[in-house]
């Protein structure tokens, strides 16, 4: 096997890890830098802005 096939294989093997570890590290930091509007705060259960009692 020559070099450039060697060097192609490991590439195409770990792409798709790589795809979903950023996938991953994407959605966590769209959630912690979600905004609620005044009044409200953000639900990780529900993924959205609920309102606050009190």
């Amino acid at each position: 096997m020559t070099i450039k096939t060697l060097a192609a294989a490991v590439a195409l093997s770990i792409l798709p890890a790589m795809g979903f570890a950023y996938e991953c590290n994407w959605s966590k930091q769209k959630q912690a830098s979600m905004t609620c509007a005044e009044g409200s705060v953000y639900d990780a259960a529900t993924g959205g802005c609920v309102p606050t009692t009190g």
